[in-house]
């Protein structure tokens, strides 16, 4: 795990947005292609906005989210809603946006499809991971009711999870397919975060699903 902090987020957005086009760029230099996998919530907003200035091929880099809650888009709880107005505009609206979710009543009858489209777009080569409190990331929950699969070496690329206290569920990359990623980042902002993912190093991940993911990752920190 490599430490990144900054004096303020501003500061750590503007270098964290330089980093990951910078290593979108060497992957389409490499493959002729490359992914972007990304996560929900309003703290990587700024990085996103960052990014979808930033002049590279987005023709050619898929982008899509590491989970999505099981909502329509027009749900204000709706992550592909909010990637689409923070990222998916500018020179990035070039880019092909994979979706993480269908229009069926439950996840389970669209895992099949929805990982089809991803699988060709693996390895990742840029992972932007954030971090809950207790210290869950994408949406592998601590209590998830089928956690251990989802963690487990064989997993398949998509899962459907439901934990304690989740209005929803949730579908999520798997641990294993995040672990492959070229290039994995972490955003976490404020000192109980701070604290938060350097507990987890010390659990194992079905009490901290982040620690499965932390041994080659750069953390981005700011207060």
């Amino acid at each position: 795990m490599i430490w990144c902090d900054y004096p303020d987020r501003e500061m750590m957005a503007l270098a964290l947005a330089d980093r990951i086009a910078a290593e979108l760029a060497q992957g389409l230099r490499s493959a002729g292609r490359a992914s972007l996998c990304v996560p929900g919530g309003s703290t990587p907003g700024p990085v996103f906005d960052l990014l979808s200035g930033v002049d590279l091929d987005w023709a050619n880099i898929a982008v899509f989210l590491g989970d999505e809650r099981w909502v329509p888009e027009s749900s204000k709880r709706s992550n592909t809603r909010q990637l689409r107005a923070r990222l998916m505009r500018g020179r990035a609206a070039a880019a092909r946006l994979l979706p993480m979710r269908a229009d069926t009543a439950e996840p389970e009858a669209a895992l099949a499809a929805l990982a089809e489209g991803i699988a060709p777009h693996l390895p990742i080569t840029v992972l932007l991971l954030g971090m809950g409190d207790d210290m869950h990331t994408a949406s592998l929950f601590p209590g998830a009711d089928r956690l251990a699969e989802a963690l487990a070496p064989d997993a398949p690329v998509l899962m459907a999870l439901r934990a304690p206290g989740l209005p929803e569920p949730r579908i999520t990359l798997t641990a294993p397919v995040l672990a492959g990623a070229l290039n994995t980042h972490v955003l976490i902002t404020g000192t109980a975060k701070r604290a938060a993912i350097l507990r987890a190093e010390t659990l194992p991940p079905a009490e901290a699903p982040i620690s499965a993911l932390l041994s080659h990752a750069t953390i981005h920190w700011a207060e």
